[in-house]
């Protein structure tokens, strides 16, 4: 699909080819239809970023505790999207020996408990010690700061997602 078709779709046919660009959140694409026409990907990904700003903090809130945790529960019993799947196994989180494994799960487990939401990263470019490191970093930060930071992170989840399924 291009930039020039996605101009030209129903508002609902809209929500339907780009919905799940943020994971499980339809909204942000059913937001973003109304800012047509787009003169390429960026203006696109701006619009559903300006979404995802303009929506308040619990819709925020829930945006972000719809994304999976890293190697996880629904990434071991195979409930990951396609994208999220896709995305971790490029990152080699399928592949975790069981010292990586143990310590991803007690990282998720101390950053949910701490946040109250899933640590998120655009993995992209890291390998499973990059990762850790990230996420060892990140779990001594404040909410705030990391509430901020899952924001950008999903931003830079969604352009990548966008690159990857439209043609300029």
């Amino acid at each position: 699909m291009t930039i020039w078709e996605i101009n030209r779709i129903s508002s609902g046919a809209f929500t339907t080819a780009l919905g799940g660009i943020f994971e499980h959140s339809p909204w942000v694409a059913e937001r973003a239809s109304a800012a047509r026409p787009f003169a390429d990907i960026a203006a696109l990904h701006d619009a559903m970023m300006a979404a995802v700003r303009g929506a308040t903090d619990g819709m925020q809130l829930t945006l972000i505790r719809a994304h999976p945790e890293l190697a996880g529960k629904a990434a071991i019993r195979g409930e990951l999207t396609a994208d999220s799947t896709m995305e971790q196994s490029r990152a080699g989180l399928n592949q975790c020996s069981a010292v990586e494994l143990a310590r991803l799960t007690a990282l998720n487990a101390a950053y949910g408990a701490k946040f109250g939401f899933p640590f998120i990263l655009a993995v992209k470019g890291y390998d499973r010690a990059g990762i850790l490191r990230e996420f060892a970093q990140r779990v001594d930060r404040d909410r705030d700061t990391e509430f901020e930071e899952a924001l950008t992170q999903i931003a830079r989840i969604t352009r990548s997602r966008l690159d990857a399924l439209l043609a300029e």
